[in-house]
């Protein structure tokens, strides 16, 4: 029988864990099957350039503890709406069929794509088009459907609560209010669970918007009461209630152009000039996304790699691995595509945060 081959990519952005899946799909890919894996650079930038190059066993030997990704990632890149030109003269175009072509000439049995929501959306896209594909869920945020965790959330989250807790220090020497702004888009999860590991005095998050007035009234009642110092955790997509989410800018050649940033500017201001202590901002940023992966990324990825070469091996395409209920499971793309996985109102981690006596800047009503 011929020998197998299959490619990997890195859609996205990057974060801990991803060298992890590389190495996991192309030893197991190799060790167990004796496929070839070809790797495509820069995310699906490689399948439309045409940019990709053999993984052997041993490029893919000393990288478990490596941040990043040796392949290359872009959050930009889209083969359905892959950005042509320059200036004012950029323009989208369709080559969804190119790639498709370069699928077939490489005699590849199936594509694994590792990535967030984005990159899923074009993995079921690309199967829709013929490419057998598994998918693989990586994120920082934590936002993806269907899978109660993505590899890469618990490495940004103790580098978050690592933060906190040296905020903590500060904020307390100085009498300070410190605002911590964190990544994750839409969804409220590496917010509520840094700070409710770093025991924030308030977490703001995207899923329930908050009332100045109640986040001020928190931070004069801990001063009125000689806590004279409040850790505020702020989601990037935090907004406040009848406003809007902040953009820090537009990024006119992705295909997901907003930029979220900069809201814990804005309530530091509110915050002084109603109560008169000084309140300082720290945006943790790309620092999230960086540095050696944790213990549990290094194995949920690894879980997770071995998972996907499985099912191609019997023909399971179309899927992503996925996490349910601490069991590894294959769910249809097709019910990833499009869609984000937020803070339910009544989640057990809301309720954990009220019931210590966190404030989430608005009156909410939970019954246990």
């Amino acid at each position: 029988m011929a020998k197998k081959r299959i490619g990997i990519l890195t859609g996205g952005g990057d974060c801990a864990g991803l060298n992890a899946v590389i190495r996991g799909v192309t030893k197991s890919a190799i060790q167990v099957f004796n496929w070839e894996v070809i790797g495509f650079f820069d995310g699906f930038l490689g399948l439309i350039e045409k940019r990709f190059g053999t993984l052997t066993f041993e490029k893919a030997s000393g990288i478990l503890n490596q941040g990043g990704t040796i392949l290359g990632a872009s959050n930009k890149a889209n083969p359905f709406a892959h950005v042509v030109g320059e200036g004012q003269d950029l323009r989208r175009v369709d080559v969804s069929g190119e790639c498709m072509d370069l699928y077939r000439d490489l005699d590849l049995d199936a594509l694994v794509c590792v990535g967030g929501d984005g990159t899923m959306t074009i993995a079921g896209q690309l199967a829709e088009k013929g490419a057998n594909v598994v998918g693989l869920p990586k994120t920082i945020d934590k936002d993806l459907e269907e899978t109660d965790i993505t590899f890469g959330f618990d490495t940004a989250r103790g580098v978050a609560t690592e933060a906190l807790d040296r905020i903590h220090t500060t904020a307390q020497s100085h009498h300070r209010v410190m605002l911590v702004e964190v990544m994750g888009r839409n969804a409220g999860w590496l917010a509520l669970e840094s700070g409710l590991a770093s025991g924030a005095d308030v977490i703001l998050i995207p899923e329930l918007p908050y009332d100045i007035d109640e986040v001020i009234r928190v931070v004069r009642q801990r001063n009125r009461y000689g806590q004279r110092f409040s850790i505020i955790v702020v989601a990037e997509g935090a907004r406040s209630l009848g406003g809007t989410q902040v953009v820090q800018r537009i990024v006119a050649d992705s295909p997901d152009p907003v930029r979220l940033g900069g809201i814990s500017h804005v309530i530091a201001g509110q915050i002084e000039t109603a109560t008169g202590i000084e309140s300082r901002v720290t945006i943790l940023g790309h620092v999230l996304r960086g540095g050696t992966p944790s213990a549990a990324d290094r194995v949920l990825a690894t879980q997770f790699a071995v998972r996907a070469v499985e099912m191609v091996d019997k023909g399971q395409f179309n899927h992503m691995v996925a996490m349910q209920k601490n069991q590894l499971a294959a769910v249809p793309l097709s019910r990833v595509m499009g869609r984000q996985r937020l803070v339910p109102a009544d989640s057990q981690l809301v309720w954990s945060a009220i019931a210590v006596g966190t404030s989430f800047g608005c009156k909410i009503e939970l019954s246990r």
